[in-house]
């Protein structure tokens, strides 16, 4: 397979061969990079983990329910309440012993800036037990 040759003997036709050797060259070193580096993609780790049941937890007798509503409002064991009381009550209840829980329950339509403006409240108060209080039922598929 001559590219060019001294012979006097030249012909016109192209040359039809396909020269697939660098081709094989360039299939073999990526088939041994891919053999060699396949194993760590998939190495993991392998741990055991703890094995736990969900549930509902049992509330305890000191907790404080706190309610906000679609609109903002807040309620304290169901009492209608604004800001200002809120912060004082807050602080009533961190001075508590033991420390009550102060259960959440906000509303589905609430937005988040009251939610975590009263959350923070209530760690400025003092208040380190903050549990949010759900549905346990389903909800429904849209």
């Amino acid at each position: 397979m001559a590219f060019g040759s001294f012979s006097g003997n030249r012909s016109a036709a192209p040359m039809a061969e396909i020269n697939v050797i660098p081709l094989v060259d360039i299939m073999l070193v990526l088939l041994v990079i891919f053999i060699i580096t396949a194993p760590l993609l998939t190495n993991a780790v392998k741990i055991d983990l703890p094995k736990a049941s969900s549930e509902p937890n049992v509330t305890q007798v000191d907790n404080v329910q706190l309610a906000i509503d679609a609109d903002g409002q807040l309620y304290w064991d169901g009492e209608k309440i604004d800001r200002a009381t809120l912060l004082v009550r807050l602080h009533d209840a961190a001075q508590r012993q033991p420390e009550p829980e102060l259960h959440l329950r906000a509303d589905h339509d609430t937005r988040y800036e009251v939610i975590a403006e009263v959350m923070s409240e209530a760690g400025k108060a003092g208040l380190t037990k903050i549990a949010f209080v759900t549905d346990p039922s389903p909800s429904p598929a849209p």
